[in-house]
């Protein structure tokens, strides 16, 4: 724990060297940046360190996933559909979709030139322009111009979805200053961190949309500027993207590396068993799985014993993704933080590691655990203290003195001392036991339903279900398919649900952190704010790390944040292992360096003897 800690805040400190003021007005413009400080790379870097620059190009891989998808525009929200994998994706790549800047997985947050080849920003970040490469072209030739970025925030900002819908929001205006250039003008409700969400911000061809009917799913391939084609599409079943020889990036450095493969295909399953039975038939060419169990039963087969499927392990250098039960507290049996607090003492992590997960994982319970940011087992120094004063009542004093969490962290077995513990706070709360049912002052009995997307997700379900029937809280289960779950998500339709706390773990957090916890967020429609948290505290501490100007504002910001989430118990974390297992066919290689945010499928390759 400390070595890793100590790694991660050495790579922070280096990305604070150098002052925010390297980006006054009058520098020249830059073909890299980053939140804080300078980018690792200079500006004429050859490719990215984590790449093999001269990878083959040819042959085909195929992923595969479980779900459906019916829509092939990720812009935009409809209760009812599931966008198709690869088309703007962080596991697989923006194989159709392209930014205005690429983010570099070796640095905790830093961009790169793409279709935007180089920025200029000012010294307060209150303006960024943006000089776009002439060579960009979208997938059926015409350029890309300042005409289709100022019309992807425009329709955004009308028919598309969160995040997209709501950057517009901190625009003051948008002008084409030149044939390749274009300034975002920012108002005072922006932060240092947006104009980097700006350059992230996928750009789509003004020719190519329609906005009367934008917010309409489609099955239509759609164009853009990424390397890759849709050239096949059977809903729900399979999309195969097609590399485009005609791809205007392929020399652009921060893309040197990048799709290797001439067909990519992306598979989609019922189940997990199905994959697995495909992936040894050799349909499908990866398979990554996080459960032990199931990875030994995944490779116990004859090509994984004779050399031709290979399993290896990456080691990811960031924070583990936060997963785990979300409390909805719109509903108002969740609205007590006491009551989630003694909800959240019962999940039973000691034996689940013991006799589900081979004892190989850690119990998760910090939202940057692992990393300097964390506020585990760390007392909240003065500045922390300062941030927190006038929300001092959100914060238990465990969690500020830095002893939460030892027995947890420790990997014992749900007991008695917890069991009384949490039935204290319920009584507290105002709950009492009557006829073996917990009910509340007004007889009505604590009851939840617990949505789960998955058969391993349905067994550490069952396991809590059972430590909280221990207290009268009657508890049912109900398994649902990817698109009955993310129609319930999307209009935070349930009492409890197994999810992940956005996309993955990060050692700079940022805006995405409003999208999570923020306010607005819990009254918005489609959003990653699951739990509904809306408290004037954890926008505070949001806003503070958003506009810090010093390493140790922004990491006090940060731990902050990590004490009132904690706190607060808007979720059970279950566990983490930063081991990435990932068994594929021999006949793929990758880069030998792993980068910070663990390996990337987009640098893979197939050997040339075996296409």
């Amino acid at each position: 724990m400390k070595s890793q800690k100590a790694i991660s805040r050495a790579i922070a400190a280096a990305a604070f060297l150098v002052a925010t003021s390297a980006f006054a007005a009058a520098q020249q413009p830059a073909r890299g940046i980053a939140m804080h400080g300078k980018p690792a790379l200079a500006d004429d870097f050859g490719s990215f360190p984590y790449v093999n620059a001269d990878a083959p190009k040819g042959g085909a891989i195929t992923y595969c996933v479980v779900g459906t998808f019916d829509n092939l525009n990720p812009f935009i929200l409809k209760s009812m559909r599931t966008t198709a994998r690869g088309v703007v994706d962080t596991i697989f790549g923006n194989l159709v979709f392209e930014p205005l800047m690429m983010r570099s997985a070796d640095e905790p947050f830093s961009l790169y030139g793409l279709l935007a080849e180089s920025v200029s920003m000012n010294e307060e970040r209150t303006e960024a322009e943006f000089n776009l490469n002439p060579d960009a072209k979208w997938s059926d030739g015409e350029p890309v111009t300042p005409e289709d970025v100022i019309f992807t925030y425009e329709v955004f900002a009308k028919k598309g979805r969160p995040p997209y819908s709501s950057r517009m929001d901190k625009i003051e205006k948008i002008e084409k200053t030149g044939e390749h250039s274009v300034r975002f003008t920012f108002n005072d409700k922006a932060d240092r961190e947006f104009p980097l969400i700006v350059a992230l911000t996928p750009i789509i061809p003004a020719h190519a949309f329609d906005e009367e009917t934008f917010d309409r799913s489609t099955l239509k391939p759609v164009i853009g500027s990424g390397a890759y084609r849709i050239s096949k599409v059977e809903p729900g079943t399979r999309i195969v993207f097609e590399r485009n020889r005609e791809y205007w990036g392929e020399n652009v450095p921060s893309k040197r590396g990048y799709d290797n493969f001439d067909r990519i295909t992306i598979e989609y399953f019922l189940n997990v068993n199905s994959l697995i039975e495909a992936f040894k038939k050799g349909i499908c060419s990866v398979y990554s799985e996080s459960d032990p169990v199931r990875r030994q039963r995944g490779i116990d087969f004859p090509a994984a014993q004779d050399g031709r499927v290979v399993a290896e392990t990456f080691r990811n250098g960031v924070p583990p993704a936060v997963s785990g039960f979300f409390f909805n507290t719109r509903r108002a049996k969740f609205a007590d933080p006491r009551v989630r607090r003694a909800l959240s003492k019962l999940y039973d992590f000691g034996w689940i590691n013991k006799n589900i997960l081979n004892g190989e994982y850690e119990r998760t319970l910090s939202y940057w655990q692992g990393s300097y940011l964390s506020a585990l087992g760390e007392p909240a120094n003065e500045k922390e203290k300062g941030l927190l004063e006038p929300f001092m009542d959100r914060v238990t004093p465990d969690v500020m003195d830095g002893t939460y969490g030892k027995r947890e962290t420790a990997g014992a077995e749900l007991g008695r001392d917890e069991l009384r513990e949490a039935f204290d706070l319920l009584k507290e709360a105002g709950y009492k036991l009557q006829d073996r049912q917990l009910v509340n002052s007004s007889g009505e009995p604590l009851t939840m339903e617990i949505l789960v997307t998955s058969q391993e997700g349905e067994r550490l379900a069952a396991v809590y279900q059972r430590a909280l029937q221990k207290l009268g809280i009657g508890v049912s289960i109900r398994l649902l398919d990817d698109s009955q779950a993310q129609q319930r998500k999307q209009s935070y339709d349930f009492d409890v649900i197994i999810a992940s706390v956005g996309f993955s773990g990060t050692l700079s957090p940022g805006i995405e952190q409003i999208n999570r916890w923020g306010s607005q967020a819990a009254r918005t429609e489609g959003t990653f704010n699951l739990s509904g948290s809306a408290d004037p505290a954890i926008d505070a501490m949001i806003e503070a790390m958003l506009n810090a100007r010093t390493e140790d504002d922004y990491i006090a910001a940060v731990r902050a944040l990590d004490r009132l989430l904690i706190a607060g118990a808007y979720v059970v974390p279950m566990q983490h292992n930063n081991d990435e297992w990932v068994a594929y066919w021999a006949k793929y290689a990758h880069p030998d360096k792993t980068p910070l945010y663990g390996y990337k499928l987009q640098t893979w390759w197939q050997k040339p003897e075996s296409n």
